[in-house]
């Protein structure tokens, strides 16, 4: 299985990564597991 590789400007990944904290931050008030998110953001950031 090959993985596909995109590419993305530094606004989208912002945008991408604000999201995924705004995410986070709700998951977190919930109580909820948070894990996969953080998974995600490392890979956005790096």
């Amino acid at each position: 299985m090959s993985k596909t590789k995109y590419r993305f400007t530094y606004d989208e990944v912002r945008v991408i990564v604000l999201a995924l904290v705004e995410l986070k931050n709700q998951l977190i008030q919930e109580g909820r597991y948070t894990d996969p998110i953080d998974e995600l953001l490392v890979k956005f950031v790096d």
